[in-house]
């Protein structure tokens, strides 16, 4: 049953960025909302230490990786936030173990939270065939390109799969993710 004051309560979702380049209010904003439901937020990045976030292109906070790529399991989570930011999924796609996380994440069914141009990383595991997303516009292509189906939505929810475009659309998508992930059955 979930709890209506804490709908997240035992909940562990994953934020997985690269080191350099997330989009902070697209990291800051679903962290706050994970927190804010009762659940618990990591931030997963390819190596322990420091992780840049900008706003667009100014350099903004800092904040501490918990955990490297290459040490986490998919049973360890309950969710994922994959968060955009120009750069972070470029540099995302190109961990092999961040992208090996995010394909097992998907072939095991479970939810995810992709904001802006955080749909890249998925292409790069090869998850997006036969799904409905969005994105930030420019990566349109690139999804129908990898057998998905684009839209221009603020929120889109595709099964455990939700999406959007940008920092605007972040109340829509901060509370259709704590939604979903209150539904999931706690690790």
């Amino acid at each position: 049953m979930v709890n209506a004051a804490n709908p997240l309560e035992g909940v562990k979702v994953a934020f997985l960025v690269a080191n350099e380049g997330v989009e902070q209010a697209e990291l800051v904003k679903p962290w706050e909302a994970v927190i804010g439901a009762g659940g618990q937020a990591v931030l997963v990045a390819p190596k322990n230490g420091m992780v840049q976030a900008f706003n667009h292109l100014d350099k903004g906070d800092t904040f501490p990786a918990e955990r490297a790529t290459s040490e986490i399991s998919v049973d360890e989570f309950d969710g994922i936030v994959l968060p955009g930011g120009v750069a972070n999924p470029d540099q995302l796609r190109m961990d092999g173990p961040a992208v090996a996380f995010v394909k097992q994440w998907f072939a095991e069914g479970k939810p995810a939270a992709v904001i802006c141009h955080g749909p890249w990383t998925l292409v790069e595991a090869g998850v997006v065939r036969g799904r409905t997303l969005t994105s930030w516009p420019s990566l349109q292509t690139d999804i129908r390109n990898a057998g998905g189906t684009w839209v221009d939505e603020a929120c889109c929810t595709d099964g455990n799969l939700i999406t959007s475009r940008k920092p605007d659309d972040l109340p829509e998508f901060c509370r259709a993710l704590v939604e979903k992930f209150s539904s999931v059955k706690v690790s």
